[in-house]
């Protein structure tokens, strides 16, 4: 954890113009909060979690949700789980969805690698939302069926999700690149009535054909009533029959503008979890609590508004797609991009940003180490004028990253490091336009979230010394439910077995004197080494500028006999001798972090295996260490390259550990 001053302070000219300040402010006018300084985030934080109802209520009257029954209260069951929200509130997510935007803007625009481009205008996105809309009525869906859709990045989609919101059916999602059958296992669960398929998608400088497997995966869709085709990526429709209709078609239905009326709880959307540990679970978020917290995230802790462009690198199977596009609630421009995000070249993406003029821009630590491997100085090469924030999630962003976006991205603009997760569809730490940043931290706990630091023991852990990620009260976007967990004994056992009653999210964590979060890596693949508990995080940001590592995998296992190994799996980037490489990394983590970090043995293997949101593989890698049997801890279809996943267990079941 650093102790110097931040690397970049907000303008105090420009604080007062954010959202997240006119909001402080009209909750003191209103005398919904009392604050000394509309400018103090720590303060507007700590009141919104002494406060969860009068926070989350004001968030609501602040944005104007647009109630068709107003709620008796705003939380009338302060527990968890089992928290009651806006009880006899009633509202539709979908309609708004359609509030704002002027008609001739651009509310939706498709970017292909190929450099192709297509875009829809907010009215021409009411009218074809209306339009499907009525298709699905017509073909007798409503509130609480399933409709689900197997889709590349595509405008379609978005409209697709904003007509099943408006009837009160239930969305669910995978990309083209999950075959049928991983399709199959996570959207089989909700036995969908209707199927939205796409013919392909683009990747890599190629076009991945799946009619094939749409049409297998309307027959593993136990219930399945109707499938809508859309020719994506430059091919024709998947193969039509009498239960088919096409996207022309749908769109050629009678119109209906209405959004149904549902509970606050009612359910919006169901997100799976990777399944690379087990079969997926279906998380259930409902209209009310998304449209919260998807006011708070992007309205008020990106400062996102109507003008706004803004594109977050993201595929269909990740909740980053979700969140993406609820940047049509505030009116902003949002950016999809159908391909690889270093094709045709590394800078692929940062192109994007200054030919489109996006103002927020999302992406992953890994894209910022990439590019700064590949020696990118996008502020020099590119205008990036119209940039105000960059947000940064998926994985730990390190130090040294923060320092090649100052030099070679800009100074001026924000680096906002953020996490939260699919469990929430919404953030738990992250920036605002009102706090500083420190390289390698995340610059407090986000509003409305309660977060903690504990020890084993439930008792709070000092500043600075990690231990486990709590939130202490309620938020509205916690699941519902977990699909087909009745009892709620999943949900529990996986939020609340450790501590009863409160949030354990599965983060080591800390947070500083100052208020800021070093998130140390997942809890149940902390390293245990000589006694000392290690974050994965501190040994990937030691070697995260090193030129010679394209990437890397860090475990530790408990031997049966009592010891204890950590191995580190890299992957060399370039021609680079193993016993070359291996050696600048041992010096280099012994330097960074200590001697206490350095690994017992560096394998260098050709790739490495990822979650198909690009998360590494620490705990089943770990688990198949302990003798697991690969088959039964990672789920093939769920990561994002089976031979890489196949090189990695050879590997592993090939190393022997040596003595230090």
């Amino acid at each position: 954890m650093t102790s110097y001053a931040p690397s970049w302070v907000p303008d105090p000219a420009r604080v007062q113009q954010t959202r997240i300040v006119r909001f402080a402010r009209w909750l003191v006018e209103h005398g919904r909060a009392q604050l000394d300084d509309v400018t103090d985030y720590r303060a507007l934080h700590a009141w919104s979690v002494a406060s969860p109802g009068p926070f989350w209520a004001a968030v609501a009257d602040f944005f104007g949700v647009d109630w068709q029954s107003r709620p008796h209260t705003a939380l009338a069951e302060r527990r968890m789980p089992g928290a009651v929200w806006f009880p006899g509130g009633t509202l539709n997510f979908g309609q708004h969805m359609l509030r704002a935007g002027q008609d001739d803007q651009d509310a939706v625009i498709l970017v292909a690698e190929t450099g192709e481009r297509s875009s829809i205008t907010f009215a021409a996105l009411r009218e074809q939302a209306a339009a499907v809309a009525g298709h699905l009525r017509a073909l007798g869906v409503r509130p609480g069926d399933r409709v689900a859709a197997y889709l590349p990045n595509c405008v379609e989609g978005v409209v697709a999700f904003v007509a099943t919101a408006m009837v009160g059916a239930v969305w669910a999602q995978t990309g083209l690149d999950y075959a049928a059958p991983a399709a199959a296992d996570r959207m089989g669960q909700l036995s969908p009535r209707v199927l939205i398929a796409g013919s392909g998608y683009r990747f890599g400088g190629k076009v991945h054909d799946r009619r094939g497997d749409a049409q297998q995966l309307r027959e593993l869709l136990p219930g399945l009533r109707h499938t809508i085709t859309v020719p994506t990526a430059g091919l024709a429709h998947p193969a039509a029959g009498a239960d088919t209709s096409t996207w022309a078609q749908a769109l050629a239905a009678e119109p209906d503008p209405r959004g149904v009326a549902v509970d606050f709880d009612h359910p919006l959307w169901v997100l799976f979890t990777s399944g690379t540990t087990g079969k997926p679970k279906g998380i259930v978020h409902g209209h009310g609590g998304v449209l919260l917290e998807q006011l708070v995230s992007p309205g008020l802790h990106m400062d996102l508004h109507a003008g706004d462009v803004f594109f977050w690198y993201t595929t269909p199977n990740w909740m980053m797609w979700n969140a993406q596009i609820c940047g049509l609630l505030h009116g902003a421009t949002t950016v999809l991009y159908d391909g690889r995000p270093t094709y045709p070249a590394p800078d692929a993406l940062w192109r994007l940003v200054a030919d489109l003029g996006v103002t927020v821009f999302g992406t992953s630590p890994g894209y910022l180490e990439a590019s700064q491997r590949a020696g990118l100085t996008p502020g020099k090469d590119l205008d990036l004028a119209a940039l105000r924030l960059v947000g940064v999630t998926g994985s730990v962003l390190p130090a040294t990253a923060n320092e090649w976006f100052r030099e070679h991205v800009s100074a001026r603009v924000q680096l906002g490091s953020m996490s939260g997760g699919t469990d929430i569809v919404g953030i738990f730490v992250a920036s605002a336009p009102t706090t500083p940043v420190y390289d390698g931290e995340i610059s407090a706990p986000a509003l409305g979230a309660a977060v903690q630091v504990w020890n084993g023991d439930g008792a709070p852990a000092p500043a600075g010394t990690p231990g486990e990620m709590v939130i202490t009260e309620p938020m509205p976007s916690m699941p519902l439910r977990f699909w087909d967990d009745p009892d709620g004994r999943k949900l529990r056992d996986t939020y609340f077995d450790m501590f009863p009653g409160v949030w354990r999210h599965g983060d080591l964590t800390a947070i500083t004197e100052r208020g800021t979060v070093v998130i140390l890596g997942r809890s149940d693949a902390t390293i245990n080494r000589h006694g000392v508990r290690l974050g994965s995080a501190e040994i990937y940001a030691a070697i995260s500028d090193l030129p010679q590592v394209a990437d890397a995998l860090l475990v530790g296992v408990e031997e049966a006999d009592g010891g204890y190994w950590m191995p580190l799996f890299v992957v060399p980037d370039g021609d680079h001798t193993p016993a070359d490489l291996v050696s600048r990394i041992r010096r280099r983590i012994a330097e960074r972090a200590s001697p206490r970090h350095v690994p017992d043995d560096v394998i260098v293997v050709p790739g490495l295996p990822h979650t198909k949101t690009g998360k590494r593989l620490e705990v089943p890698v770990k688990r198949i260490l302990q003798g697991a049997d690969p088959e039964r801890v990672i789920d093939r279809s769920a990561v994002d390259d089976p031979a890489a996943l196949d090189t990695l267990i050879a590997s592993v079941r090939a190393a022997k550990r040596r003595e230090p």
